[in-house]
C-alpha cells in the first residue's frame, strides 16, 4: 500500500516521480502495468524503490531479506542496486503476483539474483534461522500481512547483522494508526509495533512520512 500523504497532489507526486528518482526503464514499466490491477495499491512508490538503493549504496549490502513482494518492484529494484555477488531472498505466498516479479526479474537480467521461497514468511524465516542464517543479511524490507509485523520484526531482529538495516512499510497506514476510532487488527498491529520500535533500545530507528510511511531500524 503506498497511499500518498496528505498534502501531496497530482502535480507535486508526478513531479517528485520525474525528478527525484532515476527510475529504471524496467522498473517504470513494472509499475505501469501493475496499476491497473487488483491490488495495486501494495505496489510502493517510485521513490521508496530509490531510497531502498540509496540505502543498499550506503551499507554495502550483498544480502537482502524481502518480507511481502507482491509483482516485485521493491526486489527488483533492489537487485538492480546490490553488487554482482547480491543476492535477495524473497517471501510470499501468491504464485499469481510472484509469476509477474518473476517476468519482470528475468527481463531485468536480476533472476539469478532472487531466490523466491513461496511459503508463509514466518515459516521461511524460522527455517532460515534453523539452517544458521542469524546475524547473515546486511538489509531487510518487510511489507506483508500487518497481523504478523511484530514475528517478522522479531526475526528479522535476527536474521540481520549488527549494523544492518530493517525498513518497515506502511506505518502510517493511511492515517489510521492516529485515530484512536480506528481498531481493527491491522491498524492494531501496526499502531502496536510503532509503539514498540520508538521503545526498542535494540535499534536507532526514525520513521519517514513517504508514501504509507516507512520505519528503518538500524541493528546496534
Amino acid at each position: 500500500m503506498s497511499t500518498d500523504l496528505p498534502g501531496l497532489n497530482d502535480r507535486l507526486r508526478d513531479y517528485v516521480h520525474s525528478i527525484g528518482t532515476r527510475e529504471a526503464d524496467v522498473l517504470r514499466q513494472l509499475r505501469d502495468a501493475t496499476r491497473p490491477m487488483r491490488g495495486a495499491m501494495m505496489q510502493i512508490a517510485p521513490e521508496q524503490g530509490a531510497l531502498l538503493q540509496m540505502l543498499v549504496h550506503l551499507l554495502g549490502a550483498r544480502r537482502y531479506l524481502e518480507i511481502g513482494v507482491f509483482t516485485g518492484y521493491s526486489s527488483l529494484a533492489v537487485a538492480l542496486a546490490l553488487p554482482a555477488d547480491g543476492h535477495v531472498t524473497a517471501c510470499d505466498i501468491s504464485e499469481e503476483w510472484t509469476t509477474i516479479a518473476r517476468q519482470y526479474w528475468q527481463r531485468a537480467g536480476v533472476a539469478d539474483k532472487i531466490t523466491l521461497k513461496l511459503a508463509p514468511a514466518l515459516e521461511t524465516l524460522d527455517a532460515l534461522l534453523s539452517e544458521g542464517a542469524a546475524g547473515s543479511y546486511d538489509f531487510a524490507f518487510i511489507d506483508a500481512d500487518k497481523s504478523n509485523y511484530d514475528g517478522y520484526y522479531e526475526r528479522a531482529l535476527k536474521l540481520v547483522r549488527r549494523g544492518g538495516l530493517i525498513a518497515i512499510d506502511n506505518v502510517l497506514w493511511g492515517g489510521k494508526v492516529a485515530n484512536p476510532q480506528v481498531n481493527d487488527a491491522d491498524t492494531l498491529a501496526i499502531r502496536k509495533l510503532n509503539s514498540k520500535l520508538v521503545a526498542d533500545q535494540r535499534v536507532d530507528m526514525c520513521l519517514l512520512p513517504m508514501a504509507d510511511g516507512l520505519s528503518l531500524a538500524r541493528l546496534r
